[in-house]
């Protein structure tokens, strides 16, 4: 988790060593958190507040408690809604503290930073030989290769981070240990969290070696596509749709270049010249109810497809989001090349 130590300060400070702490945030949101003697938020306090008062007589040895603003705005835990952030953000406020119950804070967001906050759990599959990327593959795994210059697994890593995602894991498995050492410092503060999987369990049964989440809604995602896609739209069209398992979908066309015949046994019965069929793919991002983890076999080889098929037929709501935006899942050479050239037009 991220340190925020920086921007708290206590109540019976003077407002003098409010300034300097200021001053020490002079690269970020220029905001204080005023805490009791409890850890309990009980103030906020900006340069501005400060100018006030100042203005009106107050002295720079008086105590932050008769400057601080005490309407300030702040979220619970249960409260940290999509709509919510949006409302908060529409207001101009930049900096969210998230509190507990005893008004002591868990996180502060920096909301100029951030697109969302999403309740959700990572798992990024990063297990892969790579086989069709070889001889690239043989010595780095194919979540490491680099396109322009960052690593692929990183573009996915930073979208996550960018919506407000503070959970995510990354099941390994060929070359893991060198996935595990570029994973070894924080990212923004976040800890990426590692799982070596004891063999390869397809495209999701590696999640069962993750032993603890923290939110109710977990999103599944391959580590080498290279895309944009907006995890907030994802993410309220699942809560919308009541959805026990959401599939993004990319627009996939194919076209025939000939007359394809209608038949009705020798019959033909009609012909459609080079015609366009429309279908929507699999682009191997999902939203998931964390209580159906419990469908997915211990120790298994199981794909994310196998899942959807038994969600299917035990009835379960699994509903397609279109996904909007550039995609490419990296899995042969000229999918690599074709990633190296588009990231350098964005």
């Amino acid at each position: 988790m991220r340190d925020f130590s920086r921007y708290m300060v206590r109540n019976n400070i003077t407002i003098r060593e409010a300034l300097i702490a200021l001053n020490k945030l002079s690269d970020d949101v220029l905001v204080l958190f005023v805490l009791d003697e409890k850890e309990r938020l009980v103030g906020t306090l900006t340069d501005g507040d400060i100018r006030r008062k100042l203005i009106e007589g107050v002295s720079i040895t008086e105590k932050v408690a008769d400057v601080m603003n005490t309407r300030f705005h702040f979220v619970r835990r249960d409260e940290l809604r999509v709509e919510t952030i949006k409302q908060i953000k529409a207001l101009g406020i930049n900096l969210l503290p998230v509190l507990r119950n005893d008004n002591t804070i868990i996180e502060v967001y920096n909301l100029q930073k951030k697109k969302s906050i999403l309740p959700l759990d990572a798992i990024l599959m990063a297990g892969g030989k790579g086989e069709r990327l070889r001889p690239l593959t043989e010595t780095i795994p194919k979540p490491l290769l680099k396109v322009g210059t960052k690593a692929i697994i990183d573009y996915n890593v930073d979208n996550l981070i960018s919506y407000g995602v503070n959970y995510i894991n990354v099941t390994t498995n060929y070359l893991g240990e060198q996935i595990e050492r570029h994973f070894e410092t924080t990212r923004d503060g976040i800890k990426i969290t590692c799982v070596r999987e004891p063999q390869y369990l397809g495209t999701i049964g590696s999640i069962k070696c993750i032993k603890s989440f923290h939110n109710d809604t977990i999103l599944l995602m391959n580590s080498d596509l290279f895309t944009n896609i907006n995890f907030e739209e994802f993410f309220v069209h699942f809560q919308r749709n009541k959805a026990d398992m959401s599939v993004a979908a990319i627009p996939y066309s194919v076209s025939i270049p000939y007359g394809i015949l209608e038949l009705e046994e020798r019959q033909v019965k009609d012909i459609h010249e080079k015609p366009t069929y429309n279908y929507y793919a699999n682009s191997g991002i999902y939203l998931i109810k964390r209580e159906l983890l419990e469908l997915i076999p211990d120790g298994m080889f199981y794909n994310a497809t196998d899942f959807m098929h038994k969600l299917i037929q035990e009835g379960y709501n699994v509903v397609r989001f279109p996904l909007v935006g550039y995609w490419i899942d990296i899995g042969k050479s000229e999918d690599y090349k074709r990633a190296q050239e588009f990231v350098k037009h964005l």
